[in-house]
């Protein structure tokens, strides 16, 4: 089961639907962490998921952490600018039917507070140290491949990887059958070891900030990166020994099947 338990009902208009989940080079998680903080945007709802892996975090030594997604929003201060939801969170599922299932929540929760479109943020893994520092971009259309041309994101995601895993991928594309517009950006990163790379999502927000028309100081991103790196560490530590003890009944995935988990 997966439930959204929210805290206020914003009224909002024609808001984008902005997804930063943990994946490789953790790009989406630092982007839009980095922008919630910046837009001192404000919590409204949490997601809980069966789905997520069957721990609880320990911190402040003693301080219970359930694994959550949070959606937060920002509301147009000009009239060039959009409303604003953004989606962050500890983890992503720990199965394929739970990506299904926790996407189409997302969605059905995003529907009935008008989003339209969604930009979601993941890591393209390179295997190399240094890249190339483009963005790379996939639409669900060509008119959303064309609606944005006139940035620099480089649309040729099919020549550099065969699929998206997670939510970077699944989000638009559900969406798609919906109605709504889906855009994906992808940060180059190493994606060996998986380490948080700030690069990386300093090279997607420069993009994303001139698609929603905002001013951003990148000044504190690596700061930022400071203060949330201990943590997102953490978790994956976590992840991986349970995806280890869950693998002795069960054959765990491989490398390759959790290379591009956006």
């Amino acid at each position: 089961m997966t439930v959204i338990k929210t805290s206020e009902s914003p009224k909002l208009k024609n808001p984008v639907l902005i997804e930063g989940l943990p994946g490789v080079g953790n790009i989406g998680r630092v982007a839009v962490g980095y922008l919630i903080s910046e837009m001192k945007a404000k919590l409204f709802a949490t997601l809980y998921s069966e789905w997520f892996f069957p721990f609880v975090m320990l911190q402040d030594k003693y301080k219970i952490h359930m694994l959550k997604n949070e959606f937060y929003y920002v509301k147009a201060k000009s009239t060039k600018q959009r409303d604003l939801i953004f989606l962050i969170g500890d983890c992503q599922s720990l199965s394929p039917q739970g990506h299904y299932e926790v996407s189409e929540k997302i969605l059905d929760f995003a529907q009935k507070l008008g989003v339209k479109e969604i930009i979601t943020i993941g890591g393209l893994a390179t295997g190399e140290m240094e890249s190339s520092g483009k963005v790379i971009g996939s639409a669900t259309e060509e008119k959303v491949m064309k609606k944005y041309s006139k940035y620099k994101i480089d649309f040729k995601a099919g020549e550099k990887v065969g699929y998206i895993v997670g939510a970077a991928g699944l989000l638009p594309a559900l969406g798609n059958e919906r109605g709504m517009e889906g855009l994906c950006l992808l940060g180059q990163t190493s994606g060996f070891p998986i380490v948080t790379d700030p690069k990386g999502a300093e090279n997607v927000l420069g993009v994303l900030v001139e698609i929603l028309k905002m001013k951003i100081d990148m000044g504190k991103l690596e700061k930022k990166v400071e203060e949330m790196e201990d943590f997102m560490k953490k978790v994956e530590s976590l992840q991986k020994k349970a995806v280890t003890e869950l693998a002795k009944g069960a054959k765990p995935p491989t490398g390759e099947e959790l290379r591009y988990i956006g």
